[in-house]
């Protein structure tokens, strides 16, 4: 495939156009070895939650791919809709084409006026990375019961609230709660299969759209691979769903105004791979 056929180049895979043989009109995926996380007093640390990324991975591709296709799979046999149609290659996935949920910028005679391009939903079972450093109130690890916040896709992501999302237009109240309850469906049912393993899903991150070709319907886009979810061992909930050891596990700090939180029990995506596949 020529790169004259990309059409989009992300931080875990490229994505590119099919103009021929049997899948022609199809995008087709290629997971790559690129990894995010950040930087800490000189080292690499790989973490899916963070959006910048620091390196690679050897082999990474290659399991993201399987890990993705399970789910697909797996997805499809519950009868939640996604654009996957096959994997063709240890990296290589082919998909439907489809539309991410998005708006076009309204008054592009403006400076700084922007579309937006799309939207990724995050979910949590409890409450740490962004949402603790947000929320700083709330104890580490309590139970969220899957809460779901959309985000606005870009150099950097940027939450914005459901009440939002109506009130400019870019969704309807009809469509905000089909995607909400949409994505939690997906996440009990990659919840539950971690469970079956003895881990625990902390959080994720889903993508929505509509197929090109489709009945309009959203369905799941974009990918479920280590790169969109943060899983733990130990995982010890009580009466509430709280974790009951996050005081041994949650490590937080603050300094300069900045605050983190990091989960001894959080498992590395190549650990868990190794344990799930």
């Amino acid at each position: 495939m020529e790169e004259k056929n990309l059409v989009y180049r992300g931080k875990s895979k490229d994505v590119f156009d099919i103009t021929e043989g049997p899948y022609r009109g199809k995008y087709r995926f290629v997971f790559t070895d690129k990894a995010t996380g950040y930087f800490e007093n000189g080292k690499t640390v790989f973490d899916p939650g963070y959006d910048t990324v620091i390196g690679t991975i050897p082999g990474k591709g290659a399991i993201a791919c399987r890990f993705a296709t399970h789910f697909f799979k797996l997805l499809k046999e519950r009868g939640i809709p996604s654009h996957y149609i096959d994997t063709i290659a240890e990296n290589e996935m082919i998909v439907e084409p489809a539309i991410p949920l998005s708006m076009q910028v309204e008054s592009p005679e403006f400076p700084g006026s922007a579309p937006l391009l799309n939207l990724e939903f995050t979910w949590r079972n409890n409450a740490t990375g962004s949402f603790w450093r947000r929320y700083p109130f709330v104890k580490p690890c309590k139970n969220l019961n899957k809460v779901v916040e959309a985000w606005t896709k870009g150099d950097s992501d940027i939450l914005i609230t459901m009440e939002a999302l109506e009130a400019t237009g870019a969704m309807s109240n009809e469509e905000i709660t089909r995607s909400v309850e949409l994505v939690k469906n997906i996440a009990e049912i990659v919840s539950h299969e971690f469970s079956l393993k003895n881990l625990h899903v902390i959080d994720g991150k889903f993508e929505l759209g509509r197929l090109k070709f489709g009945d309009g319907k959203m369905v799941l886009i974009d990918e479920i691979s280590p790169d969109v979810l943060r899983v733990c061992k130990g995982y010890s909930p009580g009466k509430n769903g709280d974790c009951t050891v996050y005081e041994q596990c949650a490590v937080t700090s603050f300094s300069e105004g900045k605050r983190t939180i990091k989960n001894k029990n959080q498992v590395s995506a190549a650990d868990f791979i190794n344990i799930f596949l």
